[in-house]
């Protein structure tokens, strides 16, 4: 009785193995996608290397083309850390900012960066970057924090600035000529400088609520953008500002300025405006989705790339027709 019970246990054991060992078909794993169309985005750039985009987790990635394919770029340090903004001095160089004093540099255009501050003791978010004419980095963020480097981003100091309290300070930008600066603010705090970023002075105040971006517009003209709709151009460099007809209350994140002069806002509810007279009036030529517009790039064929709090938007040249909406409030 005890052989057949034997040679049915090896029987079944040789059988198991045969089959283990046996070629079979195997369910293939789908691809790999990251998915931009999905993520929190803040930012959005053109390099060298492609699209660069940035934003939840610390992500950082490129695309070499046009958005259809998107690589993880290599960073030093994974913090995941928010990236708040990236910022390029030429087609090479930037600088990707983010919470904790994250700052990381990149000479190949995004491909690869390098941590060259992080403080997750006293690291209060950085929102903005930008090279001045002397070739310092001047580096700004929440609290009235101020970053400087002398030596092209590697390493960062504690700076200050005139005047300032703990406020917010939330971009900072430069005429074409790199002459003239503004940074901007919560609670309508706004400096500028009239010498390449040599010395800043505060503006007589002009909005008491927090303005997220600025932008020059050639000549003497500038646009200063924020929160509940509310927008202000300057035709004489910041010393006085005035109120824009802007059609929605809405917050705006970010700007494009187009080679014919026409200036593009984005912000929430997924609007776009448009302006083609200095910022005065703009109208909205785009109203789709709820997501939370925050950064534009436009390409060559006119194509309008968005960043959002609900990832990637890629739109034709032909969405930029006014809605039926658009009149001024």
């Amino acid at each position: 009785m005890l052989a057949p019970v034997g040679m049915a246990m090896a029987l079944i054991v040789t059988a198991a193995s045969i089959y283990s060992f046996s070629p079979r078909h195997v369910t293939p794993l789908q691809e790999t996608r990251i998915p931009v169309d999905r993520m929190q985005l803040t930012t959005i750039e053109r390099s060298k290397a492609g699209l660069v985009i940035a934003g939840e987790l610390g992500s950082i990635l490129v695309s070499a083309d046009d958005g259809r394919s998107w690589q993880q770029a290599a960073l030093s340090h994974d913090r995941q850390a928010l990236i708040t903004r990236i910022v390029f001095d030429d087609e090479s160089r930037g600088l990707a900012l983010g919470h904790e004093g994250w700052i990381l540099r990149t000479e190949d255009g995004g491909l690869s960066w390098k941590e060259v501050n992080f403080d997750d003791a006293n690291g209060e978010p950085l929102m903005s970057a930008r090279q001045l004419p002397s070739g310092d980095w001047l580096a700004v963020g929440a609290f009235g924090r101020v970053l400087r480097s002398t030596d092209d981003g590697q390493s960062w100091q504690a700076d200050s600035l005139p005047g300032l309290t703990d406020w917010h300070l939330n971009d900072i930008a430069s005429s074409a000529d790199g002459q003239h600066w503004m940074i901007v603010g919560e609670a309508g705090t706004a400096l500028s400088s009239a010498d390449g970023g040599q010395s800043w002075q505060l503006v007589e105040p002009f909005y008491n609520g927090s303005l997220y971006g600025a932008a020059h517009l050639g000549g003497d003209r500038w646009v200063a953008y924020g929160m509940r709709g509310n927008a202000f151009v300057s035709a004489d460099h910041g010393a006085t500002w005035q109120e824009a007809r802007v059609p929605a209350p809405i917050s705006i994140y970010g700007h494009a300025l187009l080679p014919d002069g026409e200036l593009l806002l984005v912000g929430q509810g997924g609007i776009v405006l448009s302006s083609k007279d200095g910022g005065k009036t703009l109208s909205i030529v785009r109203r789709e989705g709820r997501a939370s517009l925050t950064d534009i790039v436009v390409d060559a064929d006119g194509r309008w790339m968005l960043s959002s709090d609900g990832g990637l938007q890629i739109r034709p040249a032909a969405s930029a027709k006014p809605t039926q909406n658009d009149g001024a409030a």
